[in-house]
Order: structure tokens, then sequence, then C-alpha cells
């Protein structure tokens, strides 16, 4: 199976903000310049489309289907950004050093802001990834978020679902909005 992962564009909010599953939105023209830049980068033999429910992958996903003659994307909450609790589209500068200490003393277990621990979203895109396997699929085109992509390269690397959050986590964040990583799973 191969899945061609597609970040979403850049949301239109100010820099520095956690945002994870908060449903910020992307400007037009950040969707737009990522369709163009996308047109001729992606599989024409993709089965489906798959999105994270947020805004910011659905604008993206569903132009994305109808340039390349698909159905409409098929949401999936599975996909969706880690969840950061109260950190949640507070400046990363004003949460409490003390916090960010202890996540970063157990990225796999550790709920930043009481949300969601990287382990329990591994689970879950994990689920994903399964599904797809049992529906056979052979291509598809998925549009997620950094972290998403992160995990989805993890479990395919490793069985264990915490070995592959431990990578993920550990894994420094170098995926551009609109940036294209390409999986092949056996």
């Amino acid at each position: 199976m191969r899945l061609t992962l597609v970040r979403h564009p850049a949301p239109a909010i100010a820099p520095g903000l956690c945002y994870g599953s908060s449903d910020v939105a992307v400007t037009p023209q950040s969707c737009d310049g990522a369709l163009a830049a996308l047109a001729g980068a992606l599989p024409r033999d993709a089965s489906a489309i798959y999105s994270s429910p947020l805004q910011r992958c659905g604008a993206l996903a569903i132009p994305l289907a109808a340039q390349l003659g698909l159905s409409p994307p098929r949401r999936d909450a599975r996909l969706a950004e880690m969840d950061f609790g109260a950190w949640e589209l507070r400046r990363w500068d004003d949460i409490p050093l003390t916090e960010i200490d202890a996540w970063a003393a157990d990225l796999v277990h550790y709920p930043p802001g009481g949300g969601e621990t990287v382990l329990q979203v591994a689970r879950r895109v994990a689920a994903f990834l399964e599904a797809l396997r049992r529906q056979r699929t052979a291509s598809a085109i998925v549009v997620c978020h950094a972290g998403t992509m992160r995990l989805l390269a993890a479990l395919r690397d490793h069985e264990s679902v915490e070995a592959a959050a431990l990578q993920a986590a550990a894994t420094p964040h170098r995926i551009d909005y609109g940036g294209v990583l390409t999986l092949q799973f056996q």
C-alpha cells in the first residue's frame, strides 16, 4: 500500500500559537498556492483521498479531490492533530516551562495541557492505518497534519505502537505546509 501524505496549508493564525486540534482556517491564497504546487506531485492512481476533519485539511482536500477526479474526501477523526488541551491557542512562550519540561520528560505518556498523549494519538492513527489495510487499499492520498504524518512514518517502521509514538515524538518537525511525504507499507 502506498500512502501519499500531504500537510495542510499554513493556518490563518498568529505565529507562535499552539493550535493542535483547534479548528483554525486557512486563507484562500494559501490553499490556492498549495493546490498549484501539488498539481504534478501527486499520484494519478490513488483510489481515494482521506482528510482530517479539521477545516485546514478539508479546505485543501476538497478541491484536490476534484482536481484529481476523485470522490469527495473521506473525513476521518483519527487523522486529527493532537489535542493540546488547555495549551490550545496559547502562545508557546506563555505556557509554563515546568509544563513543557514535564512533557519533554515523558513525550509518550504526558498529556500536554491535559489533552491527549502522543500514545493516544498513535493508537488512533494506527487504527486508521489498520482500516486501510483491511480494505486492501493500494494507493491513497491523506491530507493531514505534521504530527499525523510523523506518526504514520513511524508506524511504517515499528510494529509496536508505543515505539512508533516515541519515534514520532522524538523526531524533529521538518514538514512544510503543503509538503508531501510518500510512504510504502507492506
